[in-house]
């Protein structure tokens, strides 16, 4: 049966903190203090992270890029990018579970990614998968993930027949969590009350 009321308000960063905490990447206070939206300061990595979609999609700060790569990662965007930074919504059961996605184009919706380490597949699990249904009523039939390492480039892709089952059993542990931990949660948005 499915609810019309959403008990839950997830993103997919917060999803991607539990699923560190389930694999014991994470303990239960970093959990907390990531539910609770507690400041940590951006690290290098993410810093960098977030340039580089900038010098891709905005043209700011490219120098600081191999412009190879940027070339590279380029080429895999839709075209004509119809938009940039999309919002997307999408319920499951009782679970609100929004973000934005990078770029969408008619069809094809990107989402840019850069890592130390890339693992193929690794993105099959991505709580962000649910940008597919979210975005279905936009024409949107396939995420595209454009992965660099800053030395090669890498792709996913997903349409809309991708099993979303283990994103789907996690949301369900994570709600779990959230209610065994409710008396230790300080930002009620998580529980869909602001």
């Amino acid at each position: 049966m499915i609810s019309t009321t959403v008990k839950y308000k997830l993103y997919p960063s917060l999803l991607s903190c539990f699923d560190r905490f389930e694999r014991g990447y994470l303990d239960e206070q970093g959990l907390l203090d990531r539910i609770n939206r507690i400041p940590i300061p951006q690290t290098e990595a993410q810093f960098r992270g977030v340039s580089f979609e900038d010098a891709v999609i905005k043209g700011i700060g490219e120098e600081s890029f191999d412009i190879d790569i940027l070339s590279r990662v380029r080429s895999f965007l839709p075209r004509p990018m119809l938009k940039t930074q999309v919002y997307c919504e999408y319920q499951l059961n009782d679970s609100l579970i929004y973000g934005y996605v990078d770029v969408i184009g008619k069809m094809l919706a990107v989402d840019i990614k850069t890592t130390s380490n890339y693992r193929s597949g690794c993105f099959a699990k991505s709580h962000q998968n649910f940008y597919l249904p979210a975005l279905r009523a936009k024409g949107i039939r396939s995420l595209r993930y454009v992965i660099t390492d800053f030395k090669d480039v890498y792709l996913e892709e997903y349409d809309q027949m991708a099993d979303l089952t283990f994103q789907e059993a996690q949301i369900s542990r994570f709600c779990e969590f959230l209610e065994t931990r409710r008396e230790r949660i300080s930002d009620l948005r998580v529980f869909s009350r602001i």
